[in-house]
């Protein structure tokens, strides 16, 4: 009975041990400048609340386990979270740079359909410097 008692305590402490190493490596969804930032605050309520709530599942969970309808491949290296608001629908442009960084480089309101052509540009522009 003893034995069976300190195997289970030795799991959970392994548990634990495992559970704070996946907090070290977790990971960060990151504005590149102060620029973005300002995009991202001036998005609609409703969509910076979706924006924050990909973003925490980014973190919590890792980039890896969080698909569609939420991110999604854009153009080679860039990819987008996807926020849809009572109304209308916006993006967040993103790289991943080194170390589990979510690096948004570009916060905007969609008008049409497809993502205007200036925007991914704009995106690339400003992802030219982060390190992969």
């Amino acid at each position: 009975m003893a034995s069976a008692l300190n195997r289970e305590r030795c799991r959970h402490l392994d548990f634990n041990i495992a559970y704070m190493r996946y907090l070290r490596m977790a990971w960060s969804v990151v504005a590149l400048n102060e620029t973005v930032e300002e995009e991202i605050r001036s998005l609609p309520m409703d969509m910076r609340a979706k924006f924050v709530r990909i973003s925490n599942m980014i973190c919590e969970f890792g980039l890896h386990e969080v698909g569609m309808p939420h991110v999604r491949p854009l153009q080679g290296k860039l990819w987008e979270m996807r926020m849809k608001g009572k109304d209308r629908i916006s993006r967040a442009l993103y790289v991943v740079a080194t170390g589990k960084k979510v690096v948004v480089v570009r916060a905007f309101v969609k008008k049409t359909q497809k993502t205007p052509s200036q925007e991914i540009r704009l995106a690339l522009e400003r992802a030219k410097d982060i390190e992969p």
